[in-house]
């Protein structure tokens, strides 16, 4: 092969690979292309990258990112109004910073696997591990386009509840471990090598008798719920112009529902307004849920001498209120607000100065029920929403996804929600402005949703649970310590 068609092979495959994942997830949720990126991905390792492993899985991080995350462009082109060349380079320089990650995953493997040795499955399943949860915290998180999500509606799914979207990652990445390890081995060890891929496909289907087994139990009868998802655009959202008139649409459309309702669910932020500006108004939907015992739940701003939050309230027969723990950067607070604050017009998002709240537990009141609430972004947190919902008997989550419009990525934040009820056994209702809005069981079925980009009122019913499932109970914690057991392991016998 000449040279210039080896380099671009080099280049080409790792970046293809990466780019092959996304269609793993949602919204295509073709998982056998998850697979096919690991494989690949493992293969252009040991096949074109063993001079610069640190090219090859940047280029496959690029690609990974690039196809999976830059949904992050409709934002800041157009609510942050940046120019399509700067929202594009912006979104570059996310991507491509995020790709530094796997370049670091992949350069670390192969300097413990060794250049011209058999790929050490092991040692590659356990550092894809280990650098997922490093993205759900560093620089704040980005706990985005996990390899386990692509189990969900699979056989597989059923382990969810035992070990976590984390573990589900660990079951794909070996099982891709063993395929690329097949495809590179001789035909004299291929069939021992086949044996390995044989042992992980029973693992994954051995998830279908696993999930039968229910972890929680139901507490009470089911309840009515309404979710409202208003489609108010952001350009009219935080004008003034319009904020009597969304006043009204909620009042409107939510006092003829409170007879059939049990809980009536608004999205994040649903009222432009701090909280202490409308009381007058919340209190007057207080009353009116109260006298026919019906929870309103809803998303809005609130402050106090500490700051400004992103929180979530209860009123009518609930109560509680929740601020939001885990922000977005640029969209909640601007990380070096005195530098970047004014320099363009996406550092200025309406709401972009919010205060974390404070650690405690993420519980509103709806009656006798304990909702865990969950604001945006925190629902994909998968150790931070186990530990939440523990005293739950129902997930609440709300969102504003207008913010990437016809994106993958409202899409994808859903498919995370449905793999929490899953993890936990326990429902999730999920409001959002413009979609998707739904109500989710514990085995994260969808039961009712809405089209996105319509207003819709969601009607559906939902069985409170109780009890853990033992992901709720140990975390992540026993895969991540399996993980870097192992990976401590491979680096002293290499070191020997």
């Amino acid at each position: 092969m000449r040279p210039r068609s080896l380099a671009l092979q080099r280049w080409l495959i790792p970046l293809i690979a990466g780019a092959l994942f996304a269609p793993g997830l949602a919204p295509l949720s073709i998982w056998p292309a998850a697979l096919c990126s690991v494989v690949l991905f493992l293969y252009a390792l040991h096949r074109g990258g063993q001079g610069a492993p640190f090219m090859t899985g940047w280029l496959y991080g690029a690609g990974f990112f690039g196809a999976g995350a830059s949904w992050v462009y409709v934002s800041i082109n157009v609510y942050g109004h940046a120019p399509p060349p700067l929202a594009a380079l912006l979104t570059g320089l996310f991507c491509l910073g995020l790709a530094i990650l796997t370049g670091l995953q992949a350069s670390l493997y192969m300097r413990i696997a060794g250049v011209g040795r058999p790929p050490k499955i092991a040692l590659f399943t356990a550092l894809w591990v280990l650098f997922e949860w490093l993205r759900s915290w560093l620089l704040t998180g980005f706990p985005w386009l996990y390899a386990g999500y692509a189990t969900l509606d699979t056989p597989a799914a059923g382990w969810a509840p035992y070990v976590g979207v984390f573990g589900q990652s660990f079951i794909v990445v070996a099982l891709a471990g063993c395929l690329a390890s097949a495809i590179l081995a001789s035909a004299e060890q291929r069939p021992k090598r086949a044996l390995g891929t044989g042992v992980w496909v029973l693992v994954a289907a051995l998830g279908m008798p696993a999930g039968t087994i229910d972890w929680t139990k139901p507490t009470g009868k089911p309840i009515a719920i309404t979710v409202y998802q208003p489609d108010i655009p952001l350009e009219q959202k935080w004008n003034p112009r319009y904020f009597t008139r969304i006043l009204q649409q909620y009042e409107t459309v939510t006092l003829p529902v409170l007879g059939s309702s049990d809980l009536v669910l608004w999205p994040e932020s649903a009222l432009p307004a701090y909280r202490d500006n409308i009381e007058p108004y919340l209190d007057r939907l207080s009353d009116a849920a109260a006298t026919q015992g019906v929870t309103l739940v809803t998303g809005i701003p609130t402050r106090n001498s500490d700051g400004r939050y992103n929180s979530i309230i209860a009123l009518g027969s609930g109560s509680g209120e929740y601020h939001k723990q885990k922000l977005v950067p640029f969209g909640e607070y601007v990380p070096l607000e005195h530098w970047l604050r004014g320099l363009i017009r996406f550092f200025d998002l309406p709401m972009s100065n919010f205060t974390a709240g404070p650690a405690v537990p993420p519980i509103l009141a709806a009656g006798k029920l304990n909702l865990a609430t969950f604001i945006c972004y925190e629902v994909v947190y998968p150790d931070f929403v186990w530990r939440g919902a523990k005293t739950s008997n129902l997930i609440i989550t709300v969102s504003n996804d207008s913010w990437f419009g016809r994106s993958a990525g409202p899409l994808q934040h859903l498919q995370m929600a449905r793999f929490r009820a899953l993890e936990t056994g326990r429902p999730v209702v999920r409001g959002t402005n413009n979609g998707v809005s739904a109500i989710i069981d514990g085995r994260g079925l969808i039961t009712a949703s809405a089209p996105q980009f319509s207003e819709q009122l969601i009607v559906g019913e939902a069985q409170p649970r109780t009890g853990l499932t033992p992901v709720m109970h140990w975390g992540s914690a026993p895969v991540l310590l399996l993980s870097a057991l192992w990976v401590a392991f491979a680096a002293y016998r290499r070191a020997r």
